[in-house]
């Protein structure tokens, strides 16, 4: 039994180790997008740029929104907002907004009736680029708020680096227990196993990743690679899109907008548990074997090492080397931790919680499982969509309506 847990101890310790070399390459490499703020490229002869807001009953939010990005200083800017066909007061803001801001090019469009063979996303944003008439589309949620120099930072990211789309991950604003101990997992996992530096070196889609709060495109760009009605059955549309960038021979790249626009993503836990849900299944490809094995690493790998580790102190005369090595996981893990709290500006106290984090994280992957296989399925936006064919994804009911 000592020495399975001896050779169980050595191998997480090695892997844990490879994984905090990938966290430090890639704080590296996630480029901070308001290092790009004094480029002349994005104020010199400036491209027309359409920014679009899908809105669905998001009437608490799309004030604000607007507000930030009316703002800017970026000089030649459209903003497109679409009525997903919302059942609250989203509509009328957005109106009342552009008569009293009329200065500003505000566009309302409203939004057509979902059809069967698309998500309601993907629908809302083809629509919207459609009416553009930007060089460069600049997809971002209502949700969002953005500092003065949020698009003439991404527009000098995407011009400098000669690329061809990027995504902007955003600082993300948590406030309730439930927020703090899920959010910060998307970028805490993103920097311990994806290679930043594959994402725009290597032509292997395997190796992107994108959230729909942000992505740049150059209109010719995304024309070419099929727009949203590419992936128009796709759940997880934002990271699908950037595959296909690649896919046709695109420069991609994330950036790190802490400084540039920021987040509230939910806003307690009913929302973190569909939102997560929704994430983890789609991700995995609903693939209930593959989403298993990997809830049972992070068990192993993440949360053991610190249920074990007072256990053999206090409870059980494991031998020094059993315990050095526990000791050895623990600190790996929480050295990470500490990175992406000082990377993030997360809170201090949450290093502490990582375990929560973990319990947090496993329950909502085998809720997603269950929710992903079941006739209930999975709940966004107002909308229930059967994800059980993976390859057949349909809106199964409308709550709006």
């Amino acid at each position: 039994m000592e020495f399975l847990i001896l050779l169980y101890g050595c191998f997480t310790v090695a892997a844990l180790a490879i994984i905090l070399g990938n966290f430090l390459l890639n704080s590296y490499f996630f480029r901070d997008t308001s290092a790009y703020s004094n480029s002349d490229s994005a104020r010199v002869n400036p491209l027309l740029v359409s920014v679009l807001i899908p809105a669905r009953n998001e009437e608490h939010n799309i004030a604000r929104c607007l507000r930030s990005l009316s703002r800017q200083n970026y000089p030649k800017l459209e903003i497109i907002v679409l009525d997903d066909n919302s059942s609250d007061g989203t509509a009328g803001i957005v109106r009342d907004f552009a008569k009293k801001n009329k200065k500003l090019k505000i566009k309302l469009l409203a939004g057509q009736l979902l059809p069967p063979d698309w998500l309601g996303k993907s629908f809302a944003c083809q629509q919207l680029a459609n009416s553009a008439r930007g060089e460069f589309l600049l997809f971002t949620d209502a949700d969002t708020l953005h500092f003065r120099n949020s698009v003439s930072c991404a527009v000098g990211a995407l011009i400098e680096n000669n690329l061809d789309a990027i995504c902007v991950f955003a600082r993300q604003i948590t406030v309730t227990i439930h927020e703090r101990m899920m959010v910060p997992f998307g970028n805490f996992f993103l920097m311990a196993f994806l290679p930043f530096i594959l994402i725009s070196r290597s032509k292997n889609p395997l190796f992107c990743t994108a959230i729909g709060q942000y992505m740049l495109f150059k209109k010719e760009v995304y024309e070419k690679i099929g727009g949203h009605q590419s992936v128009k059955n796709e759940i997880l549309e934002d990271i699908h899109i950037a595959k296909q960038v690649k896919r046709h021979g695109f420069k991609f790249m994330i950036f790190d907008g802490k400084n540039n626009f920021y987040c509230r993503m939910y806003k307690n836990l009913n929302e973190v548990i569909r939102g997560y849900s929704k994430v983890l299944a789609a991700a995995f490809d609903y693939n209930v074997a593959i989403q298993s094995t990997v809830t049972v690493l992070v068990f192993l790998f993440f949360l053991i090492p610190f249920v074990a580790l007072p256990v053999s102190v206090f409870l059980i005369e494991w031998p020094s080397l059993i315990i050095d090595l526990l000791i050895a996981q623990v600190g790996i893990i929480l050295a990470m931790r500490i990175l992406q709290v000082i990377r993030f500006k997360n809170r201090f106290i949450d290093i502490f919680l990582f375990p929560v984090s973990v319990i947090y994280l496993l329950f909502i992957s085998v809720h997603s499982l269950i929710k992903s296989k079941s006739s209930s399925g999975i709940y966004w936006k107002g909308r229930t969509y059967d994800v059980r064919k993976e390859d057949d994804l349909k809106l199964v009911r409308d709550n709006l309506k």
